[in-house]
Formats: structure tokens, sequence, C-alpha cells
């Protein structure tokens, strides 16, 4: 019993001094999103003009709603038509316009990018508010909302960027 108890001490201490490992950099929690800053108009417009695509086609490649729409070509539509800004480029070209922007101070109209091909920024979506966001997920859908909360999707956020001042 007395061997034991500098033991039991010994082992108590060290479990004090260790911490819990630090959440992983990707994971996205639903509170990140509780105080988001107000849209502006031209934000807004983004987000509307978006939500119309809404169960667009996916072509690859695609740069317009009646031929289908790619993730990148989706992005530079709506910002060209709801807001006239001429982008061009894939979704990893996308991830170098505008600026950073960390996940806590998404706003409406940001870009949200994803690693989903096992290559940095093969996604781009538009952020909606609320944790959602819009894109052209793949061949086998369509321009739809979903959740950057959703486990594929928090796994698989890389950045944000915005656009929009």
């Amino acid at each position: 019993m007395k061997r034991r108890l500098p033991v039991a001490i010994l082992l108590l201490a060290i479990a004090g001094c260790s911490s819990v490992p630090p959440a992983p950099a990707n994971r996205i929690s639903a509170d990140v999103f509780q105080n988001e800053p107000e849209a502006s108009p031209a934000a807004r417009e983004v987000a509307m003009y978006a939500l119309m695509l809404l169960k667009t086609g996916y072509r690859f490649g695609g740069k317009n709603p009646e031929a289908g729409l790619d993730c990148s070509g989706m992005v530079t539509y709506v910002y060209r038509e709801a807001v006239g800004m001429p982008l061009t480029g894939n979704a990893a070209l996308l991830a170098r316009e505008g600026r950073e922007v960390a996940i806590d101070q998404l706003r409406t109209g940001d870009l949200v990018l994803f690693n989903t091909l096992g290559r940095p920024f093969s996604h781009v979506g538009i952020y909606l508010g609320k944790g959602e966001f819009i894109h052209a997920p793949n061949s086998r859908g369509q321009v739809r909302v979903d959740k950057l909360t959703n486990r594929y999707w928090a796994q698989r956020f890389e950045m944000a960027r915005t656009l929009l001042d």
C-alpha cells in the first residue's frame, strides 16, 4: 500500500498537467456563426443572385446557367451579373482574389474554399450567412445550399476570402 500511494500521486500529477488536444484546425462549429457582421447591399445582391441559380445543372467548365455551371463558373457568373465584378479562373485562381478572412469573420457574399480532390482549393462556393453556402457540387448534382458545419465540408474547408469591402 505504501508503494502504491506515491505512484498514484505521481499519476494524478501527470494527468493534471496534461491538456485536451486542440481541435483540428478545420473543425467548424455552429457557434462560430452567432455574431456575424451585417452584409452590405452588394453582398446581399450576390447572395440573392446565387440563390436564383438553385437547382441549375452541373457541367464541368460550365460558365452560364443555360449550359450548366461548375463551382467556379457559378461564382464568376454570380459576381459578374450581381455586382459587375469580372472574375475568371478556377477555384485555385479564385483563392488568390480579394483578401483572406477568418471563419468567425465570414460575411454574406464571401468565397469559401475547400480541398475536395486532394489538392488545395479544388472547390469554391459563396457564403450565404448563418453557416450556409451555395455551390455547384459535382456532376451528380445541381447548385444547392449546404452547411459549413456538415462533417464533409468542415473537414475539407481551407479558407475564406472576401471580395467586397
